[in-house]
C-alpha cells in the first residue's frame, strides 16, 4: 500500500531545535522522528511512500535516499513553495497511483493499528476516513461529529463550551481516494482541514471517521517533545530503544564509560560512545544521545541531550533540551522546560530557566545568564 508524508512544515514551535534540522528529522530517543514513523508504517504493509519535503530537503534525502536500507521505496518530492497540507498532497498525486493512499502529518507520534483504519475504510466506502482521537478540552480544537454509522456531520471549528457535541478532534492521518484530489487546484496553497473536507461533505461524499483510543501526541513544542521522552521511557508507546538493557529499564550504548560513583537510575536510555563522569548521577526519563560526555558531580533528570553535547563538571539540567554539539561549563543549570539549540558555548555557572530558547551557536559568557 501506498503513502504520503506531510514533512515540509518549518517547525517554528520548535526553534531553536529546528533551525539546523527539519522538525521530522530530530531524534526521538536518538533515533530520527521519520524512521519511527516509517517502520511504523512498514509494519503495517505501507512500504511505498512519498515524502512532501519542503524545508531542508537535503536533510531527508541524505539520512533515508531512497528507503532500500530500511526495505521500502521512499520518493522525495520538494515544495518550490509552501502549498499547504493538501496542496502538498495534490503535488505529488502522480506519485500515488488509484488505491487508498495512507497520508500522515511528519509531527504525530502515534501506534494507530493502520490495518483496522484501512480495513473500516474499505468496509464504509468511503472516500476519506479521518482518524479522530478525543481530548480532555474540546473548546482549544475543531470537533468532527459523527453520526451513528460513523459519518461525519459537520466540522465545527473550536466551538464554546454550549456548542460541544463531542470531544474527538481530527488525529493528523487519513486514508483517502486519489480521485478527490481531481478538484484541488494545482500549484496553490491549500488546505485538507479548512477547504477539501468540508466541500467534499457539502458535495454529499461519503467521509468517514475512525475513532481511536489510541496513542497520540503532537511533537510540535519543546513540552510536548520531552513528553514524547518520557512517554516511551515509561512505556505508554512501544518504541524500540537501542543498547542492551543493564539493569531494569536502563538501556546503555556501545563503547560507554562510566565512571565511579556515578548513577544511573532507570527508565534511561545511553546511547553510544557516552563518557559519564565519576559521582554524575543521571536520573529517570532522560535520553542522552550519541557522543555525549557528562563531566563529575553533573546532574541530568527528565532531560534530552543530543548527540555530542558537553555538560560540564557540576552542572544540572533538568526537564530540558540542551542541542548537539553544545558545550555546558561548570556549573551551568537549566531547567523548566528551557531549550538551547546546537553548538552553544555556554560559559560557567550561567542559569538557563522558565522555558529560556536559545539560539544555535550562541556564545555566552561565563555568570552572563541567572534566568
Amino acid at each position: 500500500m501506498k503513502g504520503a508524508m506531510l514533512v515540509g512544515g518549518f517547525g517554528t514551535r520548535l526553534r531553536p531545535l529546528t533551525v539546523t534540522t527539519p522538525k521530522p528529522m530530530l531524534p526521538l530517543v536518538n533515533t530520527p522522528f521519520l524512521e519511527i514513523e516509517l517502520l511504523h508504517l512498514k509494519e503495517y504493509g505501507v512500504d511505498d511512500v512519498v515524502l512532501s519535503t519542503g524545508y531542508l530537503p537535503a536533510v531527508f534525502d541524505e539520512y533515508f535516499g531512497d528507503g532500500s536500507r530500511m526495505g521500502i521505496k521512499l520518493t522525495h518530492v520538494t515544495e518550490d513553495k509552501p502549498l499547504g497540507t493538501c496542496g502538498a498532497i495534490k503535488n505529488v498525486a502522480g506519485q500515488l497511483g488509484d488505491g487508498p493512499v495512507i497520508v500522515c502529518n511528519g509531527d504525530i507520534l502515534t501506534d494507530l493499528d493502520i490495518g483496522e483504519l484501512v480495513d473500516y475504510h474499505q468496509r464504509k466506502g468511503a472516500v476519506v476516513t479521518i482518524t479522530l482521537t478525543p481530548v480532555e478540552d474540546p473548546t482549544a480544537y475543531g470537533l468532527v461529529p459523527l453520526d451513528e454509522d460513523g459519518r461525519i456531520s459537520e466540522f465545527l471549528e473550536k466551538p464554546s463550551w454550549d456548542q460541544v457535541v463531542t470531544n474527538l478532534i481530527n488525529a493528523g492521518t487519513y486514508v483517502l481516494d486519489p480521485a478527490v484530489l481531481d478538484q484541488v487546484p494545482g500549484g496553490e496553497n491549500y488546505s485538507f482541514e479548512r477547504q477539501l473536507f468540508p466541500d467534499l461533505l457539502k458535495q454529499g461524499e461519503p467521509l468517514y471517521g475512525f475513532p481511536s483510543d489510541c496513542y497520540w501526541l503532537d511533537l510540535g513544542t519543546p513540552r510536548k517533545y520531552i513528553s514524547a521522552h518520557h512517554d516511551i521511557l515509561g512505556g505508554k508507546i512501544k518504541v524500540p530503544l537501542g543498547g542492551k538493557e543493564i539493569r531494569e529499564k536502563v538501556f546503555v550504548g556501545r563503547d560507554v564509560e562510566i565512571g565511579r560513583d556515578a548513577g544511573l537510575n532507570g527508565p534511561l536510555l545511553v546511547g553510544d560512545r557516552v563518557s559519564i563522569g565519576a559521582g554524575a548521577e543521571i536520573g529517570g526519563l532522560t535520553c542522552i544521545g550519541n557522543g555525549v560526555r557528562v563531566g563529575p558531580g553533573a546532574r541530568v533528570e527528565g532531560s534530552v541531550i543530543l548527540d555530542d553535547a558537553v555538560i560540564g563538571e557540576r552542572c544540572v539540567v533538568e526537564q530540558s533540551v540542551v542541542g548537539r554539539g553544545t558545550v555546558l561549563s561548570p556549573g551551568v543549570h537549566v531547567a523548566e522546560y528551557s531549550v538551547l539549540g546546537d553548538n552553544i558555548e555556554a560559559g560557567e555557572e550561567n542559569e538557563f530557566r522558565r522555558g529560556i530558547r536559545v539560539w544555535p551557536s550562541t556564545v555566552i559568557e561565563a555568570g552572563k545568564i541567572k534566568f
